[in-house]
């Protein structure tokens, strides 16, 4: 009996043990993705970067020219890389990005995550404005969701704001079958989407200073800089991170 009774308590404290360290592992990792963004400056990139983040991105235009995709994908720096890329796709109701389709090409070729953005007027027909991303971006399996990038308020009001916006976000839901991604900042945010957009991923532009987004409203992917550079691109280049890891990245995308 007294053998068997420390068997028992052996097992009993070596099975204690396993479900502190994993309780530990798990608080771990909560505070890694939930804490405070522990920054750490990279010459190759040329900004500091939030390391407690383990899924790095960037987001393009025009502006940063021909990408050597291969380059972006193959640059990689104590284990920071490039896991995914926002594109521009198109502007208003007839803008298309010139560098649109070559970059979607090539970004899908090199293994790039790609995702495709549409820069939006609350001043010109939402309609019209989903047609002309739908005539441009065809998505699929493996693509992260359409991105509503909505900045600039135009003298216009938050209803009318709120209201154009929603049209073209329930437009891309119905061609896509996937709820899309906002793109914008907080005080946009908060002073003309608001609460009424809160089941929508928001993708949030917060730099310049050394503290990730501070907003009640919880956040997918966070821009934590606009110039960065990349193995690839002749620019600086705008830097994001995603909350969570590689397996939640794929599951957001399109299935």
């Amino acid at each position: 009996m007294a053998k068997k009774n420390r068997k028992r308590l052996r097992a009993f404290f070596l099975i204690v043990s396993i479900l502190t360290l994993a309780a530990t592992a798990g608080v771990w990792w909560l505070l890694r993705q939930q804490g405070p963004a522990n920054f750490v400056r990279y010459e190759e990139f040329g900004i500091d970067i939030p390391v407690n983040y383990s899924v790095h991105g960037i987001d393009i235009s025009k502006f940063q020219g021909n990408v050597n995709w291969r380059a972006v994908k193959q640059m990689e720096v104590d284990n920071i890389k490039i896991s995914f890329a926002f594109i521009k796709a198109t502007e208003g109701i007839t803008r298309q990005d010139a560098t649109f389709r070559r970059n979607w090409e090539k970004a899908r070729d090199a293994g790039v995550i790609r995702g495709a953005y549409h820069f939006f007027y609350s001043t010109r027909d939402p309609l019209k404005q989903a047609i002309n991303f739908k005539n441009v971006v065809q998505l699929e399996s493996g693509d992260l969701p359409p991105v509503l990038d909505i900045e600039v308020h135009n003298n216009q009001s938050p209803a009318v704001i709120r209201s154009t916006a929603r049209i073209w976000l329930e437009e891309m839901e119905k061609a896509y079958g996937v709820k899309p991604i906002i793109y914008t900042n907080i005080h946009f945010y908060e002073t003309y989407l608001g609460k009424e957009f809160d089941d929508y991923p928001l993708w949030v532009a917060h730099y310049y200073q050394k503290e990730r987004p501070r907003s009640a409203r919880n956040w997918v992917f966070w821009q934590h800089s606009d110039i960065g550079r990349v193995n690839g691109i002749r620019t600086m280049v705008d830097f994001n991170v995603f909350r969570g890891d590689s397996a939640a990245l794929r599951k957001l995308c399109i299935p």
